[in-house]
């Protein structure tokens, strides 16, 4: 499920490029006299994902922006929503917004489909599997982002193996791994400066389109959880944020 949020801007104000923490943040705030207040410390996957505030750029007074926050966790959304008709205004980081509309929306995945990405997908590849996607970086790395120079075998199967994890948690399943990517178009490689524990950090992420024909169930059922929660790693700050292309 997702909530979809129509934003007014109340001043002129520069498009901050490092918000991520900030509206992390905001979503946060809205949960803190609630049981869903212990997701702040929660370690692991906290199934949550946000889009940019869009259209992207600078903002004059009473410009509209939106904003889409998913999770498979309608409770939560449904509750983030309560929240939100409680407030007039919104603020992230420097950005000062009036809160117009809130709504909510459960796009679905079809047999044949197309998913793009709204936000960059972050895969990391751990250690152990540098020999065997033949990956050899520059030092002694205990992981690295996915880049356009490694092999796309690499960044598709870590993250299929990304999706059935999160899904088997959320769900306490034990789902095996099948394949799922089949047609895919990589169309950049971007780098995203994050905030983190108060230090400034350098993410590497990818921008994707996905293309899927005659989806089986058990396809469409992990796709549609990864549609809710996000594709990839570091969802809960909005990257892997996903959109069905219509």
């Amino acid at each position: 499920m997702r909530m979809i949020i129509r934003l007014q801007s109340l001043a002129d104000s520069a498009y901050d490029m490092k918000y991520y923490h900030k509206l992390q943040g905001f979503i946060y705030s809205l949960l803190e006299d609630s049981p869903y207040r212990v997701l702040h410390d929660k370690k692991g996957y906290k199934f949550l994902c946000f889009s940019n505030i869009f259209p992207h750029g600078n903002m004059k007074k009473e410009d509209i922006r939106n904003l889409i926050v998913s999770s498979p966790d309608s409770v939560l959304i449904k509750l983030l929503k309560e929240k939100l008709l409680e407030k007039e205004n919104a603020c992230i980081g420097e950005m000062l917004f009036k809160i117009e509309d809130v709504s909510l929306i459960e796009p679905e995945i079809q047999k044949n489909c197309k998913l793009i990405t709204g936000t960059p997908i972050i895969i990391r590849i751990p250690k152990w599997n540098y020999e065997k996607y033949g990956i050899k970086p520059p030092k002694d790395y205990e992981y690295v982002f996915w880049r356009k120079n490694y092999s796309f075998e690499a960044f598709i199967r870590q993250l299929e193996s990304n999706l059935f994890k999160k899904y088997n948690e959320y769900h306490e399943t034990e789902i095996k791994e099948f394949r799922i990517f089949e047609q895919f178009l990589f169309k950049k490689q971007v780098c995203n400066h994050i905030i983190i524990n108060g230090k400034e950090e350098k993410v590497f992420g990818s921008i994707w389109e996905f293309i899927f024909s005659y989806l089986d169930n058990e396809q469409r059922k992990i796709l549609q959880f990864g549609l809710d929660c996000g594709f990839g790693e570091m969802n809960s700050m909005g990257f892997g944020f996903m959109n069905v292309k219509r």
